[in-house]
């Protein structure tokens, strides 16, 4: 039996409990647990929403990036106060130099993409990491919401088309494989950043050549 499996019969009566009379905004309430420093068992919480209430999987989708939002402005407190000392001790000085670059440089994505990725990936460190460089609250939240809806929205179609289980072995896939997979998509990110700007950049040319009068026009 699968340890999806095993986590379901485990709590079925804490479920029954304290989820069931809270109804989806149990999904909510959770989440933003999750979302600040206590820390749950979300992903395998929120496969047991959706797969029980298939119908209402859009909902579930939104109360949890919803949730996750809210209560990562805890963490955006703590680290706008002094997330900078914090963030010093718990990292090496090449690591805190390595993400600051990169809040410089992109501070969306920089959020984003760690927010779309399950556990083990450090999301509360780049939380804290956004409060400390001082990453404005609206781009926060922002960043926070668009990658958790796609990270809960992918684990909601992945369990509606292939069941939980499949949930269950893309999270041990990132435990045990979490350096490569983060490898892979910091290189997709920096190729698709690329490309956006060598887009960019022939729009701009094609721009101007447009805007320049023909050679011999005196007018």
């Amino acid at each position: 039996m699968n340890k999806l499996t095993h986590f379901l019969h485990a709590y079925s009566d804490w479920i029954k409990h304290v989820l069931v009379p809270l109804g989806p905004w149990g999904m909510l309430a959770l989440a933003a647990v999750d979302g600040s420093f206590l820390g749950m068992p979300l992903d395998a919480i929120f496969v047991y929403y959706v797969y029980t209430d298939r119908s209402r999987f859009l909902l579930y989708v939104l109360l949890g990036a919803v949730g996750s939002t809210l209560g990562s402005i805890v963490i955006y407190i703590i680290g706008y106060t002094g997330g900078e000392v914090l963030l010093r001790k718990r990292l090496s000085p090449e690591r805190f130099e390595k993400i600051h670059e990169s809040f410089d440089r992109h501070e969306f994505w920089a959020l984003m993409f760690p927010a779309m990725l399950p556990p083990p990936a450090p999301f509360k460190i780049f939380v804290l990491a956004a409060a400390a460089f001082e990453m404005s609250l609206g781009h926060f939240l922002l960043a926070i919401f668009a990658g958790r809806f796609s990270r809960f929205l992918i684990e909601a179609l992945l369990t509606l088309w292939f069941g939980p289980q499949i949930v269950t072995l893309t999270v041990n896939l990132f435990a045990h494989h979490f350096s490569w997979i983060l490898l892979a998509g910091v290189a997709i990110l920096i190729g698709w950043l690329i490309w956006r700007r060598e887009k960019r950049r022939r729009r701009a040319i094609i721009a101007d050549g447009q805007e320049r009068p023909p050679l011999g026009d005196s007018n």
